[in-house]
């Protein structure tokens, strides 16, 4: 169910308001809103924090390996990478294990950049989950991770 606008979910159908999908697609929806504001006020998007992120865990890694680990098309990622070099958040340099390939690092300044992103992801995290009480927060996220797991292995 995907394109139009918000529905005004108090009006709308019963069985459309009972489908787990549905809910799944329109709570996805208020997180990326929410995600997406808050890392524009840092002139950066979900991309630049999953790389970062994946780059701060990981260590040096080349396009292929972040494309991998972060979900991110290759052609998406060269485009990502080079915003992220321009600000001075990575370096791309020739691996030393093969001349052939690039390696990505994180920068002290990408480092830093990355602990404002995540206090800013964290409070959109806090608004969506506003209505949750903590042990509810826990039970969804255990909840998603089993769907999302079951249908990455597939």
């Amino acid at each position: 169910m995907e394109g139009g606008h918000s529905p005004d979910e108090a009006n709308a159908p019963e069985r459309l308001r009972a489908l787990p999908s549905r809910l799944l697609n329109l709570a996805a929806g208020y997180a990326q809103r929410q995600v997406g504001e808050r890392l524009a006020t840092l002139d950066s998007r979900k991309w630049h924090y999953a790389t970062l992120a994946a780059l701060e865990e990981f260590g040096p890694d080349s396009q292929s390996g972040l494309s991998d680990r972060t979900g991110i098309y290759r052609s998406d990622l060269v485009a990502t990478i080079n915003e992220l070099t321009a600000r001075g958040l990575v370096v791309r340099a020739p691996d030393p294990a093969d001349r052939r390939r690039n390696a990505i690092t994180l920068t002290d300044e990408g480092r830093r950049h990355l602990k404002h992103l995540d206090l800013l992801i964290a409070d959109a995290q806090a608004e969506l989950l506003a209505p949750l009480s903590e042990v509810d927060r826990a039970e969804l996220t255990r909840i998603l991770k089993l769907i999302v797991g079951h249908h990455s292995r597939l």
